[in-house]
């Protein structure tokens, strides 16, 4: 079986994982945060989670609503951890909105020879981007670090960015082709 990791559990990652559930492959999360009432407007977090960690959260959802099991790590990717954590992945989806967590994603995944996918969006909710590691720069991102999440506006095309990334990993696993996107409100383009 093929093993993924998905490191951010928040906007993107949230429902990243929600549409990840019938690929074939074991999930694993990854998140040091916990859900704040805010989150649960535009994450696929409940009002009950309020306080409990994202990945757990996460895990305890998709476990009721589809009695899938997800690997959990509920800390915060760092230096001393990444290798460790990222080891033994067949594909890792980076969907943070953290420049420096972002690089050190991707630069552990290239020195273990991991594909991994990054998801970015820009705070006003115009646009966004998944990308293979190759086409990837975190510096060049727009608005990377921004909240889009906050009060819920934007969902609807959290939404869709995160079911582009969500259809490009499925791809890449099911037949070992990379595909990226630039998503727009009003459509995508293949990148």
């Amino acid at each position: 079986m093929k093993h993924i990791t998905l490191v951010g559990a928040g906007a993107l990652g949230s429902h990243v994982a929600l549409l990840l559930r019938n690929v074939d492959a074991r999930l694993k999360l990854v998140d040091f945060d916990r859900v704040e009432q805010t989150n649960v407007r535009s994450q696929f977090h409940s009002r009950k989670s309020v306080g409990k960690s994202k990945v757990q959260s996460l895990q305890q959802s998709l476990q009721f609503l589809f009695g899938l099991t997800v690997d959990g790590v509920p800390h915060r990717l760092v230096s001393g951890n990444a290798k460790e954590v990222l080891t033994g992945s067949d594909l890792v989806i980076d969907a943070l909105d953290n420049v420096a967590s972002r690089e050190l994603v991707a630069t552990v995944a290239h020195a273990l020879e991991i594909p991994c996918l990054h998801g970015a969006l820009a705070p006003d909710g115009m646009f966004g981007r998944v990308l293979w590691d190759g086409q990837f720069a975190p510096d060049a991102e727009p608005g990377v670090g921004a909240a889009t999440c906050e009060d819920g506006e934007h969902l609807p095309f959290i939404g869709i960015v995160a079911s582009y990334m969500a259809h490009a990993a499925r791809v890449f696993i099911s037949e070992n082709v990379k595909i990226g996107f630039a998503v727009h409100p009003r459509g995508a383009s293949p990148i």
